[in-house]
């Protein structure tokens, strides 16, 4: 067996049962999860930059998208710090932003890309830390720890994603055909994406069915079937949208930090934009 898969298979082993029982538990150590991955989605995304000659305030980027997901938590639960966050948020982002273009001024001269450095560090907050921080919203605004109803609520969109990716990478395989996106990801194919798309289809009747009954959660077909149209899709730019950096930079993986996966990047890049998308889906639905 492939030494590589082989690696892959046995992180999943580990990585896989855990990351489900913490959802299942949800509260601190879900937010802790995320505020970790966040850290080091940001740290991977500084990593590129930096390949590209662009330096950005690592600490501040760093420090600010690990917080967002244990802040967004306490602003659900503890309703001192929920009307905190709503009565300030606004000024807090603003000082963010006057304090990241201060540290611009006195850490980056001109020739030394400031403008880059602080674009990259305002994307990596946003791209690593606040997308990722919805799936705090999807678990706890209707549920609260160790709820399965959550829990399930978080996993539709991981499996659809899960799903979605396999299928996509044997039907691709399978039919060939024109590429998807050959100057950003030369692997990709129109028919693999249209199998992804199809493959997270099929999650849906599942969920509608067999899982989200039993915890008493009672989601119309057709929503699940839109949703999961949706996250297909949604899931598969997002994934390009990572190649898309690791391109530039002229890498294949965004660090070797999990074994046989690549980085955090790499492991969330669709995530990236399924959580987010979900959690307004379901908001749109009543679900949450």
């Amino acid at each position: 067996m492939d030494s590589n898969l082989v690696r892959r298979v046995g992180f999943a082993v580990v990585a896989i049962p855990l990351a489900l029982a913490v959802i299942w538990y949800g509260g601190l150590p879900l937010a802790f999860l995320l505020a970790l991955t966040s850290g080091l989605g940001a740290r991977e995304l500084f990593d590129l930059a930096g390949r590209q000659g662009v330096h950005p305030a690592r600490a501040l980027g760093f420090v600010s998208a690990a917080a967002l997901a244990p802040v967004t938590y306490a602003a659900l639960v503890v309703p001192d710090v929920r009307a905190l966050v709503l009565a300030s948020w606004p000024y807090l982002v603003a000082l963010w932003a006057i304090g990241l273009l201060t540290w611009a001024l006195a850490a980056r001269s001109p020739a030394e890309k400031p403008l880059e450095a602080v674009g990259v560090t305002l994307l990596a907050v946003v791209y690593t830390g606040a997308l990722p921080a919805f799936l705090i919203g999807i678990r706890h605004l209707s549920h609260p720890e160790r709820s399965w109803a959550g829990a399930w609520l978080v996993f539709f969109p991981l499996v659809v994603t899960w799903v979605c990716d396999t299928a996509a990478m044997f039907g691709g395989r399978a039919l060939g055909g024109p590429k998807l996106a050959p100057t950003i990801s030369p692997g990709k194919t129109r028919s693999g994406a249209a199998s992804g798309v199809l493959g997270g289809l099929l999650v849906a009747p599942i969920f509608g069915t067999m899982v989200f009954p039993r915890v008493g959660l009672e989601v119309p077909l057709w929503q699940l079937l839109a949703l999961a149209g949706v996250l297909s899709v949604v899931g598969q730019i997002g994934d390009l949208a990572e190649s898309l950096f690791k391109r530039e930079a002229g890498v294949k993986d965004s660090s070797h930090l999990i074994p046989g996966h690549g980085g955090v990047l790499d492991r969330f890049d669709s995530l990236y934009f399924v959580i987010p998308t979900a959690a307004a889906v379901y908001h749109l639905f009543g679900v949450i």
